[in-house]
């Protein structure tokens, strides 16, 4: 069954999510870090170097998208290191920020 279909079958459990994520979505840098992690991951310092963001902004975007399951990370030593996590989601983003570049 098509999940857009029968809109109405959603259960609050999907509803929720779904809001959630656009809520994640909808907020420019969380956008910028998600974009950036399109391309490989990258450590807390790096993303707040590259995006030229406080690393306590950073780190605090991170948790959000994380809790989200937007985001994972791998430990090497004191070091994490992120990237995406759903591919549905980045997809998503990318489609958008292509449709937006051709406005």
């Amino acid at each position: 069954m098509d999940p857009l279909e029968h809109t109405t079958d959603l259960d609050e459990e999907i509803l929720f999510v779904v809001s959630q994520t656009f809520k994640a979505l909808s907020d420019p840098t969380r956008i910028r870090i998600l974009n950036l992690l399109f391309e490989r991951e990258y450590s807390v310092n790096e993303i707040a170097d590259t995006l030229q963001l406080r690393q306590s902004t950073v780190s605090h975007q991170l948790r959000l998208l994380k809790n989200l399951r937007l985001v994972k990370y791998r430990r090497e030593g004191t070091t994490l290191y992120y990237s995406h996590d759903d591919e549905h989601v980045m997809h998503t983003l990318k489609q958008t920020i292509e449709h937006a570049s051709h406005a």
